[in-house]
């Protein structure tokens, strides 16, 4: 017995080691052709390895979740993975929408009958996509039961992979058949010389055929006599478990978008001003629990348990791999062009910067970069290849692309047969720069300074960079500061953070005078205010130690005496304005210098605003560049020590 033990595994051996190498290839293959995501295909190629390299020893079906924002590339890899491993034949993507892959129809009701229309034999592996689960919602916005008409076979195959069939057809099947079998004994009294004569319709038949697993055709199962229906249905009351279908050894995809996971970023309106790769750092954080929540809100507790715990996460798109992205396809243009016409066509690095400021949209994924990429260039790489070929260009040389000190124009740069130069210029459409483009000059001065006091009053009080400083922007009309998230906020921190909300204000009154301030300042003291309210009323960081609130309740047993808070946060506000006056007045050099990059440049990444604030003496944190840990800016665990040193 141990010597046949012995045999089999050595035979097996080179078999597990071809399939483990496969694999390999596969991830190598994939991380070529889909860029941002090694991580992911790196977690996807592991969880399908025991699947894919010892099938048999498949009891339940592998569910792997694929959770991302749109245009991240979930569907693709799958269908992609699918070929590559030889699946393509046993391969059902299925839209949870439930009106796709003919899911209208009766017969797409249920992912059973797709699966059975598939490739794919009972019993043997298998891969399932179920696309857009999200749309596949049990409970409503909410919270109430939300009726699923389609595919509520779902969750068996979750379970187990195992399908009974489906007992409410069978029940009006076998009702039909009572009725006729009546209705012809009825005949056989009233009218003993009329022949009756059994027979089931197409739909009954097929559901037979599936159910009781038949291989028949569906003309002769509707030619079969009752007699012979019926001793079908007592064979299955006998024996109900030789029904079940089982897929078991299937491996299932679940993909979608999980937009209350992503709700930081996902439901942003400025997402196109926004750098790519903060959302890619808020993205980077999101946990199981993270989807836990978010799958609370659409299913019920026993639901999410079958999806299980294999929940892999798509990051955003960090800015590098949009670049990339770019770069691949202006390549494939230009590729496409010579090898078509000849034509030699090199692109600036001032096109390529172009294309990505008018084409990323970090939460929409890679959709609007393939369209916007697309209308910017190709009628203009049309243009440019024409023109080089009328004017008879030297096809040996590649003519160069630029983008025109305009930002309305690319300029074309070749060279004759006799060496002379010949340059042309062709219109091109750049929507997000004519909507950012702050051309009024009074207008940009009072934005830049504005906004330089939000992000030098910041760097100042918490030694970092701000995320992003802009008055560029296409979202709305105005400018904007980006700050980091705080794990733990100190009572020094939350005074710093009024400070910071009220520094736009200040900056206006520094540089423009009192009654020069705008109304712009509106949402920053709505959110200076409530600073303080929570500051004097919740945080106990004023003179009254309890929390203060507004309630009905006699049961919460609360301070509802406001009225005694109202001056004592009045008075925080107007100590935390002065601090900040003094603050920008104190660093005016520094705060000039950041008002004269927004004014020139419309933006300051974090690096460009440490490189800057460095010219001044002050060393500021770039945000991204250090652990997470960072956002606890106080020492707590040096403290602590020192804490307990001290009571030794």
């Amino acid at each position: 017995m141990d010597m046949k033990k012995t045999t089999a595994a050595a035979e097996l051996q080179p078999l597990l080691a071809q399939r483990q190498q496969q694999l390999a290839e596969i991830a190598a293959q994939l991380k070529t052709e889909l860029f941002g995501i090694d991580e992911v295909i790196d977690r996807v190629i592991d969880s399908v390895r025991a699947w894919y390299v010892l099938p048999q020893c498949i009891t339940r079906p592998v569910i792997v979740c694929l959770w991302g924002l749109t245009g991240t590339g979930k569907t693709q890899l799958t269908r992609r993975l699918a070929q590559l491993l030889g699946f393509y034949d046993r391969f059902v993507e299925v839209q949870m929408d439930g009106f796709s892959n003919g899911a209208g129809s009766y017969r797409g009701s249920s992912i059973a009958s797709m699966l059975e229309d598939s490739g794919i034999d009972e019993g043997t592996p298998g891969i399932l996509v179920l696309d857009e689960f999200q749309r596949y919602r049990t409970k409503d916005s909410k919270g109430e039961d939300a009726k699923a008409e389609r595919y509520q076979d779902v969750w068996m195959l979750l379970s187990d992979g195992r399908l009974p069939p489906p007992l409410g057809a069978l029940v009006d099947i076998e009702r039909k058949l009572a009725g006729q079998q009546y209705d012809a004994e009825r005949d056989d009294e009233e009218k003993p010389d009329k022949a009756y004569r059994f027979r089931l319709d197409a739909w009954d038949a097929q559901e037979l055929k599936r159910s009781f697993k038949l291989h028949e055709p569906l003309t002769e199962i509707m030619q079969w006599p009752s007699e012979r229906v019926h001793q079908l249905f007592v064979q299955f009351r006998e024996q109900q478990q030789d029904w079940e279908t089982d897929y078991s050894r299937l491996l299932i995809f679940v993909c979608g978008n999980l937009d209350e996971m992503y709700r930081e970023t996902a439901q942003r309106v400025e997402d196109c001003d926004t750098d790519a790769d903060i959302f890619h750092r808020l993205t980077q954080r999101l946990s199981v629990i993270d989807v836990k929540k978010a799958l609370s809100e659409r299913f019920k507790p026993e639901q999410i348990a079958r999806l299980g715990n294999n929940h892999v996460i798509y990051p955003s798109l960090s800015r590098a791999t949009y670049e990339r992205l770019i770069r691949e396809l202006c390549a494939g243009y230009v590729n496409d062009i010579q090898t078509q016409t000849g034509v030699q066509l090199s692109l600036g690095a001032d096109v390529l910067d172009a294309l990505y400021a008018n084409s990323v949209f970090p939460a929409q994924g890679t959709r609007p970069l393939f369209s916007a990429v697309h209308a910017i260039l190709s009628s203009t790489l049309v243009k440019t290849t024409l023109w080089t070929l009328e004017q008879g260009l030297d096809l040996q040389r590649p003519v160069g692309i630029s983008l025109a000190a305009d930002r309305l124009h690319l300029l074309a740069n070749g060279l004759l047969p006799d060496g002379q130069h010949a340059s042309e210029r062709f219109a091109v459409t750049l929507d997000l720069d004519r909507v950012k483009q702050r051309a009024n000059a009074d207008f940009r001065a009072l934005l830049a300074v504005h906004e330089a006091g939000h992000g030098l009053v910041y760097a100042l009080l918490f030694g970092q960079a701000p995320q992003e400083i802009k008055i560029n922007i296409a979202s709305f009309e105005g400018g904007y500061n980006s700050f980091a998230t705080l794990k733990a906020t100190t009572r020094q921190n939350a005074l710093d953070m009024m400070c910071v909300s009220l520094a736009g204000r200040v900056a206006e009154e520094l540089v423009f005078g009192e009654m020069a301030c705008t109304a712009g300042s509106e949402s920053d003291y709505k959110q200076a205010t409530a600073m303080a309210a929570r500051h004097i009323r919740y945080h106990g960081f004023g003179t009254r130690i309890s929390r203060t609130d507004v309630t009905s309740d006699t049961e919460d047993h609360l301070n509802t005496d406001v009225a005694p808070s109202n001056q004592a946060i009045e008075d925080l506000l107007q100590a935390q304005y002065q601090r900040t006056h003094a603050l920008l007045k104190t660093h005016g050099p520094a705060f000039g210098a950041t008002v004269d990059a927004l004014m020139t440049r419309g933006s300051i990444p974090p690096q460009e605003m440490a490189e800057l604030m460095a010219g001044f003496g002050l060393v500021l944190r770039v945000p991204g560049a250090q652990p997470d840990d960072s956002l606890v800016l106080e020492p707590f665990a040096q403290r602590l020590a020192a804490f307990r040193s001290g009571q030794a």
